[in-house]
């Protein structure tokens, strides 16, 4: 029990180990759980609701059209190019039921982006949103893709419904640039390859544990993304991980999920898509959570039980003016991810929705999650919980020594829920690890009965005269002024090459100055933490997850740099 401090706070139901090999595939799993829970609504997206006897129906109808109708082959890799509509569940699952790989492709990504990652893939097809498609066209034939499938935003609403919706997209809103697809491509809609599909024999594969089930590519927050290789093995680990503590508040064929996290990101596919199918749950796909008074209209619908995001997304819900009036009762579980959880966004959660927000922390290479809070009431403010059954996490120096309870340190981790390896690039693949440890770039403490409190990524530390400063904790105090809607910290540099912080700020109030908020700063931070400088933003770069891309903001500082 000294040894691993936190499984003291496992309730006895929460086992100490889990068992990866419960399920042969990822395919095994969905096909249990899709027969399980037929009776059951399993996702709905502007106002379609399908059941998990559609689901079935439908995936395997598309994966019989992979399998008839294209040159694809089990073990090939096919990308998908969606953001949260119904079309994502179906290609997704579906191409797991054909024995492929699924690569998932970030939407807005650019045509140069969209190229080099299909190629570094080897990717043979992919499913595209229309909106999409004239990206592809522009660099398609430099790459392997042979079979397209393209889809429309109302391809699954019905016809009437589906009609219209994809009419408004084209041809009033305009977001589907003209595109022409080579001839030599085979392509195909998304409805044809369902019709044709459901015309041909489904053969049944199920992939062996050890198998790719996805080709996962970085966030690339801190540089270039790469390809994480995630098994069957992996991604069946995780989410038996994740059900362990989730089972502890959610209930069997009752709950409801709001997705709004794209699903093409590992955060939500394992935690909002994967995890709850164990449980039946009922999936509510928000498409474009960035349009928040459409989000808000949205939630008010539904009476949710489970609602994932980021930091900035919680935030910017916090800081509209009719968030306030939705109907938080049904409301069990808030989960947090990605990036850190803000002290001042998660006490005015709490206050108004009265359910406290549970951060987690994990990362791609790790299927993601490696820790939790637990949701029984006994999670830690400031903390991202401990380590889910059979995780080992410790914290050590730069001589990878354990350090003492409460010191600061790099945090590494061992768990079946760990890659071997990125795809084809084994010099970075034996970076990633010392001694079977995962290294996670992050720095972090651990208290001495377990709980992990995350400090900040190591490549983005400030070094302000010797002293290390965390950018989270400079971003946390200016977000406690009333005054600031956003904020990111990154060093910059002073005659002699000192580094200094720099904070860039998004005002909530127009009449904040820079010298109100550095002396707000300094009646909270020893000295050496203040910024130096403050500059005022309309908005901060972000991720597609709402990811604050703070390197954005370190190259450009090191531009002006270079021009002074």
């Amino acid at each position: 029990m000294q040894m691993y401090p936190w499984l003291q706070h496992y309730p006895s139901s929460v086992p100490f180990q889990i068992n990866p090999d419960r399920y042969e595939s990822l395919v095994v799993f969905l096909e249990e759980a899709l027969e399980k829970y037929k009776n059951l609504p399993m996702v709905e997206n502007m106002g379609k609701v399908l059941t998990y006897a559609e689901i079935n129906r439908l995936t395997q109808n598309f994966a019989a059209y992979l399998q008839n109708c294209t040159n694809l082959k089990p073990g090939d890799h096919i990308a998908i190019q969606l953001p949260n509509l119904l079309q994502y569940p179906i290609a997704m699952l579906g191409a797991l039921r054909a024995g492929m790989v699924v690569v998932n492709v970030n939407p807005l990504y650019t045509a140069y982006e969209l190229e080099q990652q299909i190629k570094n893939a080897t990717t043979k097809g992919i499913i595209i949103l229309s909106n999409f498609a004239h990206n592809l066209a522009s660099i398609v034939q430099h790459t392997p893709v042979k079979t397209v499938i393209v889809t429309e935003v109302g391809d699954l609403l019905g016809k009437v419904k589906g009609f219209f919706t994809n009419f408004t997209v084209k041809h009033i809103k305009k977001l589907v640039p003209d595109y022409k697809l080579p001839q030599s491509l085979q392509v195909t809609s998304f409805n044809k390859a369902l019709h044709l599909g459901s015309k041909v024999s489904f053969n049944r594969v199920t992939p062996s544990a050890t198998q790719p089930a996805f080709l996962q590519y970085t966030g690339g927050t801190t540089g270039i993304s790469k390809g994480v290789v995630l098994t069957h093995r992996h991604m069946i680990a995780n989410m038996e991980q994740m059900f362990t503590f989730m089972r502890l508040k959610l209930d069997e064929g009752k709950e409801v999920m709001i997705t709004a996290l794209p699903l093409y990101h590992i955060f939500a596919l394992t935690v909002n898509l994967l995890a709850p199918i164990h449980l039946g749950a009922k999936n509510i796909l928000i498409t474009n959570p960035r349009n928040i008074k459409n989000f808000i209209k949205e939630l008010r619908k539904h009476r949710f039980t489970c609602l994932t995001g980021v930091n900035t997304l919680f935030n910017a819900l916090l800081a509209h003016p009719t968030f306030s009036s939705i109907d938080f009762s049904s409301l069990k579980v808030s989960i947090a991810g990605g990036v850190a959880l803000q002290d001042s966004v998660a006490d005015r959660w709490e206050k108004l929705t009265g359910i406290p927000i549970i951060e987690g922390y994990g990362l791609t290479e790790a299927s993601p999650c490696l820790t939790c809070n637990l949701p029984n009431g006994s999670q830690r403010k400031g903390t991202v919980g401990v380590p889910l059954p059979s995780t080992l996490i410790k914290i050590v120096d730069e001589n990878n020594k354990e350090v003492e309870p409460g010191q600061p340190g790099h945090l590494l981790a061992k768990g079946p829920q760990i890659m071997e390896s990125y795809w084809n690039n084994p010099e970075e693949t034996e970076q990633a690890f010392h001694e079977g440890w995962l290294q996670t770039g992050d720095i972090a403490t651990m208290t001495p009965d377990g709980y992990v409190k995350i400090l900040d990524r190591k490549k983005e530390m400030i070094n302000v005269s010797g002293f290390n400063v965390y950018p989270n904790e400079i971003e946390n105090i200016a977000l406690m002024c009333p005054k600031v809607l956003e904020a990111a910290a990154v060093g910059t540099w002073e005659e002699g090459g000192k580094e200094v912080v720099k904070l860039f700020v998004v005002k909530k109030d127009p009449s904040l100055t820079v010298e109100e908020l550095i002396n707000y700063c300094r009646l909270r931070l020893t000295n050496y933490k203040v910024p130096r400088y403050i500059e005022f933003r309309d908005m901060l770069p972000k991720s597609n997850v709402g990811k604050i891309l703070r390197r954005v903001l370190q190259e450009e500082e090191k531009q002006k740099q270079l021009l002074e």
